[in-house]
């Protein structure tokens, strides 16, 4: 009888260290632990150890850091009919485990799927060059949107990127051959601008070398300085205008007198 008392004494403890084993629960601390009563939510506990009531309660354990999900490679037309293929990168974490157990049977899922059709619905409204170039504009509509579907779920989005952008090769040359016209534009811009400012400054040097005459006397030397230099160049110099009229002046007195002087040689 002592032996078979023993036994079941044994037998009795080994069941009541299995319960307690199974009543003792630890979670770290990024993680929480939604408890079901008989089926019926109670709350979340953590981090650390707690008890609960083995038959009766069972945990669920849910983590609670940020989760990284790539969304697919999705095939959509843009609001002025590009087709594209885009992905992105979405950025969660739960905030409310409770609300991740109860309201929603795989939340990671589930964020996936609605995160596929917003970006399809998003490129959609959008034009091409806004994909391409107000980038950040989208990501934060993206964001938004996928935040306000999620939020019920008690999952909070904190990031959305899109990753890259794949268009047709067709229109990718189109796109090259606009942007080298756009390019040869500007430079043929630049240039008549380059232009008009340097006729405007050799205008400017007329106005002044005209209201000022000796100026021109005074670059013809400079120029003729700059050039003194080299002996292979050949320097031609050219009389300034006041003193072709003198030239011209002198010869036409010249001219004159010796008319007088004829006149005068016949009178006598």
């Amino acid at each position: 009888m002592a032996a078979l008392s023993t036994v079941v004494i044994g037998i009795v403890l080994f069941f009541v260290l299995i319960v307690l084993a199974s009543a003792i629960k630890i979670v770290k601390e990024y993680q929480r632990a939604v408890i079901f009563r008989l089926g019926r939510v109670v709350g979340a506990r953590g981090p650390g150890i707690f008890f609960i009531i083995p038959i009766f309660e069972k945990a669920v354990v849910i983590d609670l850091r940020t989760r990284v999900l790539d969304v697919p490679v999705q095939e959509t037309i843009t609001k002025d009919n590009v087709p594209v293929r885009v992905n992105a990168v979405v950025y969660f974490r739960v905030i409310d485990p409770v609300k991740a157990v109860t309201q929603v049977a795989n939340y990671i899922m589930a964020t996936s799927q609605i995160a596929q059709t917003t970006l399809r619905s998003v490129i959609g409204q959008a034009h091409l060059d806004e994909l391409l170039s107000e980038r950040e504009k989208l990501n934060m509509e993206l964001q938004k949107i996928i935040d306000e579907a999620t939020d019920p779920w008690g999952i909070k989005v904190s990031t959305v990127e899109i990753k890259d952008v794949e268009l047709p090769s067709g229109m990718q040359k189109a796109m090259a051959r606009q942007a080298e016209a756009e390019r040869e534009r500007r430079a043929r811009i630049t240039l008549a601008e380059a232009e008009r400012q340097a006729a405007e400054k050799l205008r400017d040097a007329a106005e002044i070398v005209s209201q000022h005459p000796m100026a021109l006397q005074l670059r013809t030397l400079q120029t003729i300085s700059d050039v003194a230099g080299d002996k292979s160049n050949v320097i031609v110099l050219t009389l300034p205008m006041e003193m072709l009229k003198l030239f011209r002046s002198l010869a036409d007195t010249a001219d004159v007198a010796r008319k007088k002087l004829e006149k005068e040689a016949e009178t006598e």
